[in-house]
């Protein structure tokens, strides 16, 4: 059963709608984990529906209208995936893809396209792209799509990370220890999720910057350090060494 009609919300073309972005994820069962996504897509009408869908479910979205300025992000930033429109301004997502593979890049891209041919689709393939999804889209395929591709390795999304006490569940977005639930800020659940999905992995403030910030944010040492600080007011226990580690000059670990 879908939501009312009238609660759609136009996604790209007139015939193509969005059913009801504040209860979707009643439509989408498993959830998916939270990720940096570098969106490429030159119609904001389009772009501004995906980016406020993926949202929704606590993926951090950047978003370029052009290819040359979306390649340059892709440079400079790191993500989990890439969403690229087909035809795009100064630089064609195929060209894009094409540049990103032979540089080594080895991130999912998902291409989005209004062509249909076969031989279209062999040639998104062959410059690199991981999937491909045909516009007009239903948007629960696409969020489908995306959580597909995330479980490919290095980014495998279960429905629970645990270290020690620690049990994070990230299909409900809740933490709890010892069977007690622990409130967490959006922040604070990322960069725990990213801790406990990379127990014993050394990262260093720009990598953790980069990772949970917005790339254009103006997120500082300090804000990490105030968020981890906060953060181990809620997980660690008074008295004993704490389960997120220091290592001064270094970055920090999580310690399971």
């Amino acid at each position: 059963m879908y939501p009312d009609e009238d609660n759609a919300v136009t996604f790209g073309r007139p015939d193509c709608k969005i059913w009801g972005i504040r209860s979707f994820s009643l439509f989408c069962p498993g959830g998916i984990c939270v990720s940096k996504i570098l969106l490429v897509e030159d119609d904001l009408e389009t772009s501004s529906s995906i980016k406020s869908l993926l949202e929704r479910e606590l993926h951090s979205v950047e978003h370029s209208a052009d290819g040359q300025s979306g390649w340059e992000m892709l440079l400079h930033y790191q993500y989990d995936l890439l969403i690229l429109d087909w035809q795009l301004p100064q630089l064609s997502g195929t060209e894009i893809c094409e540049r990103f593979r032979k540089r080594g890049g080895t991130i999912p891209i998902l291409m989005l396209t209004g062509r249909n041919e076969v031989s279209d689709r062999l040639h998104g393939f062959d410059a690199g792209a991981d999937d491909y999804l045909a516009k007009p889209f239903d948007p629960r395929e696409l969020l489908a799509r995306i959580k597909s591709l995330l479980r490919r390795p290095a980014i495998l999304c279960g429905d629970e990370l645990r270290a020690g006490e620690l049990v994070l569940n990230i299909q409900a977005r809740k933490l709890s220890k010892n069977g007690v639930e622990i409130p967490l800020a959006k922040k604070e659940f990322a960069l725990l999720e990213l801790f406990m999905r990379h127990p014993n992995q050394v990262f260093s403030t720009s990598a953790l910057l980069d990772r949970v910030w917005e790339s254009e944010s103006d997120a500082t040492s300090d804000s990490l350090r105030t968020f981890i600080k906060k953060l181990r007011k809620k997980i660690d226990d008074e008295g004993k060494e704490s389960l997120i580690r220091n290592l001064p000059g270094v970055g920090y670990r999580l310690d399971a």
